[in-house]
């Protein structure tokens, strides 16, 4: 995508993959959000790994770390907690503000922002906490450790999706979105309970301090000002008087994640910055400088500037870093002969590895069968398992209720149970996902993918009168691009295009996006295509613009249309008068509406292509278009 655009590399330059600098810097949230969670999961992983290993070459010295005293002082004021205290409450409250968040831009741009979609991962996640809970204080009724049933509720999401990484193409994207909603009501939910269940006394004056602050927050994110020093104060703020009045004061990272908007850039704010780069690029100067980059940012929304700046901080250090600090137990024979009937570790096991399949299972059923079909789940009843089982996987919350409601082995019995979990619940959901995908191709798809349609981006849809299309007109594959003629990225895209209409299955249709900020050529040369449309012309002419990108003026335009034997007369007097700017003004206006600030892009049936444009990257969208229409 074009804003703006470089120049054309040069022919000693890098292979072209098919990706813009736009593409490159800013792929699809949702993606870079299960991509950056993915790729975590493997940090999390060594750090556990390293923290019982600690823990059981040296007990002693891996405790008296994490108990070291960190204070900070303000003249007579200050705190002192010991430095596993600090992970658990500080650090963890930016882990839960990326939680708030993702949950937030779901809400204004993922799938959840059809509303009725909210229902069925609303319903698996509360009901997939309940049934673990029930499960936990069944095995332990009558027990004080009945009080840690929270430890048995929550999935870890980092580590649930880098399994589903490590499972390859036998998991759909699908699949990890609906998990990811569900996880995100898991999540809140359980941010709930810690407040709630598991802080201390509660300080009514903090307690109505912090609620102040929270109060400026909102309406400081509803006048539109985003000074991260400013959130960064008012969160601080925030959290220090959470934390005097008892309250788990990691509440404030989510509450703060919850209220920061979440928007695709506007294409006049691009075309401002834009103007902002040109000036700096006349005048270099270090004030300009600073408007440019200032005009740059501002035209992403708070919640992707955010989470572009801590997700990879919470996935790499600060998630790993909790880890180190709180897994580590001492695993002598002994102790895991006792621990393994304890009541503690057999109500987490059990919680997780029974409670969470069953109860994802049950309820995607039931929500389906008492709707009647109207609400099902966006992937298969094979994909709805493999949710179930990978959600036994339960970590970073698990640990952070036992480190507030046990202590002393019971502690330890809990995070076992916890680790233990997660261990069977990874290889449960790989046989899963393995045993899927040995099912005939049309039997997987339907049990992968299901019957659920997903949320369309484009507006208004492909019409067969207006729209100019190109291939069968009943394919059941429809390629859609906005594009624009000066566009570089464009004119290498036409190269995919073509080879992807080799494939008779399907139809593509172009859109108008000229971007004349960047490209000043762009809307006389739209209105061309229209002129020669009129004369029956339109993908001649397109085709001829695709391959003489450097030159639109008029006189070439017009030489263009000589070239294709047009009526030169009407076609000159139509770019003269600007016969068919409205017409390319409509198509603009669906670019608006359907969120397209940039070119070149696609959609596939309707839902918007995210990334890389490249030949295989849009195959592999078409093949999923196709297995998701096989397996309805």
């Amino acid at each position: 995508m074009t804003i703006p655009a470089p120049a054309a590399p040069s022919a000693g330059a890098s292979p072209w993959r098919g990706r813009t600098l736009w593409a490159r810097s800013r792929a699809a949230p949702l993606r870079a959000f299960l991509r950056t969670e993915s790729a975590s999961a493997g940090v999390l992983v060594a750090a556990v790994v390293a923290a019982l290993i600690w823990a059981n070459v040296d007990a002693s010295g891996y405790h008296s770390v994490w108990q070291t005293q960190f204070g900070l002082r303000l003249g007579s004021a200050g705190v002192t907690r010991d430095l596993q205290t600090w992970i658990n409450s500080a650090l963890m409250t930016l882990f839960f503000l990326v939680v708030g968040l993702e949950t937030r831009r779901e809400f204004d741009l993922g799938d959840l922002r059809e509303r009725r979609r909210f229902v069925l991962p609303l319903a698996a996640g509360l009901v997939g906490m309940l049934v673990p809970v029930l499960i936990y204080l069944a095995v332990n009724a009558g027990r004080p450790s009945a009080h840690g049933w929270g430890v048995a509720m929550s999935t870890d999401t980092a580590l649930a999706l880098g399994l589903l990484a490590l499972l390859g193409r036998n998991v759909p994207y699908r699949a990890r979105v609906f998990l990811l909603t569900v996880f995100v009501v898991d999540d809140l939910a359980a941010l709930v309970v810690i407040a709630v269940v598991y802080s201390g006394r509660i300080a009514v004056l903090p307690l109505g301090i912090a609620l102040a602050v929270f109060a400026v927050v909102i309406v400081t994110a509803r006048l539109g000002i985003s000074h991260r020093v400013l959130y960064a104060g008012l969160g601080a703020c925030m959290w220090g008087a959470l934390f005097a009045s008892g309250v788990d004061p990691i509440v404030t990272g989510l509450v703060i994640g919850l209220v920061a908007p979440a928007y695709t850039p506007n294409r006049d704010e691009l075309e401002a910055a834009t103007g902002l780069v040109r000036r700096f690029r006349e005048q270099p100067t270090p004030a300009l400088a600073r408007d440019a980059a200032t005009g740059l940012t501002g035209t992403l929304s708070p919640n992707e500037r955010m989470q572009s700046f801590f997700h990879p901080w919470t996935s790499y250090v600060i998630v790993p870093l909790f880890a180190l600090a709180n897994a580590g137990i001492v695993l002598d024979g002994h102790f895991l002969a006792h621990a393994y009937t304890a009541p503690v570790t057999l109500g987490v096991l059990l919680g997780y590895l029974a409670g969470k399949p069953l109860a994802v299972v049950a309820t995607s059923w039931l929500v389906a069968r008492l709707s009647r079909g109207r609400i099902v789940p966006p992937v298969g009843w094979a994909a709805v398992l493999g949710s179930g089982t990978i959600a036994g996987i339960g970590f970073t919350v698990a640990l952070l209720i036992a480190d507030r409601a046990f202590e002393g082995p019971q502690l330890a019995e809990a995070k076992l149970g916890a680790l233990t979990a997660a261990f069977v619940a990874a290889l449960l959901t790989g046989a899963v996902y393995r045993t899927a995908g040995l099912l005939p191709p049309a039997r997987r798809a339907r049990a992968l993918l299901g019957d659920a349609r997903v949320v369309q981006d484009l507006i208004p849809e492909v019409d067969p009168v207006r729209d100019h299309i190109r291939g069968p007109a009943e394919a059941a594959i429809t390629l859609i691009e906005f594009g624009d003629f000066e566009c570089p990225y464009c004119g290498r895209a036409e190269q995919v295009v073509r080879e992807l209409l080799d494939d008779t299955g399907i139809r593509f249709v172009f859109r108008h996006l000229p971007l004349g900020d960047v490209h000043p050529g762009a809307q006389l040369a739209a209105e061309a295509t229209e002129a020669a449309g009129a004369q029956g012309a339109f993908w001649p002419m397109h085709d001829l613009l695709m391959r003489n990108q450097d030159d639109l003026s008029v006189r070439k335009l017009v030489g263009l249309a000589a070239e294709l034997g047009l009526d030169t007369e009407q076609f000159r007097s139509d770019l003269t008068r600007h016969s068919y700017a409205t017409r390319v003004a409509q198509d603009v206006e669906s670019a608006d509406v359907s969120g397209v600030s940039g070119t070149p892009t696609f959609f596939v049936n309707g839902q918007r292509h995210y990334g890389a444009f490249d030949l295989d990257t849009l195959s592999e969208a078409i093949m999923a278009a196709r297995a998701a229409l096989a397996a309805r």
